[in-house]
């Protein structure tokens, strides 16, 4: 079954935010930096811009990475509490380039309570539609960034933060390579 719209973007969100802290360094140290990556997420709503905003979002970051990573019953008590804490008040609207769709909050919420609710409806989707395989973590073995697999065929294996997959495939045709080398002998 295929993911929403609405639920694959807040997810492809949801791993940018995670993500940020794959990076060295994290890619989340200012104000600035929580700016630029909104702006690149399209995330709308208000901002205070403060250090304080900058701490609560890179709580939420951490909180986010577990439930990646949770088996069904840690991902549904995690995203109850996500809801429960931001106070969730389901509304449908309508903004921007966007056509119909569920915000939980209202735009003049916490950025935090925002981005968590955003999460946990996402996440709330995906365990509705048993859709957990989707959630994963990058195969390489030197990186810790989060995936979001929305192929067909489920296949997605490296993360999007650099050239994982692209390093892998190096190292396995070198290892191939190598290997073959040791075991046809020079003729003589």
């Amino acid at each position: 079954m295929p993911l929403g719209h609405d639920t694959a973007d807040s997810l492809s969100t949801m791993a940018a935010l995670i993500n940020t802290a794959a990076d060295h360094p994290d890619a989340l140290l200012t104000p600035a930096d929580l700016d630029e990556f909104l702006a690149r997420e399209r995330f709308s709503g208000s901002r205070t811009h403060t250090a304080g905003e900058l701490r609560a979002v890179r709580h939420l970051r951490t909180r986010l990475r577990q439930l990646w990573t949770a088996n069904e019953e840690q991902l549904a008590a995690g995203v109850n509490q996500l809801l429960r804490n931001a106070g969730a008040r389901p509304q449908v609207v309508r903004h921007d380039e966007w056509g119909w769709h569920l915000h939980c909050t209202s735009p003049a919420a916490p950025l935090e309570e925002r981005l968590a609710t955003e999460a946990a409806m996402a996440l709330a989707d995906v365990l509705r539609g048993g859709e957990l395989d989707r959630l994963g973590t990058c195969a390489a073995p030197d990186c810790s960034a989060v995936i979001l697999d929305v192929t067909r065929n489920r296949s997605k294996r490296y993360c999007d933060t650099g050239n994982c997959g692209n390093r892998q495939h190096v190292r396995s045709y070198r290892s191939r390579r190598a290997a073959t080398q040791k075991t046809v002998r020079p003729r003589q």
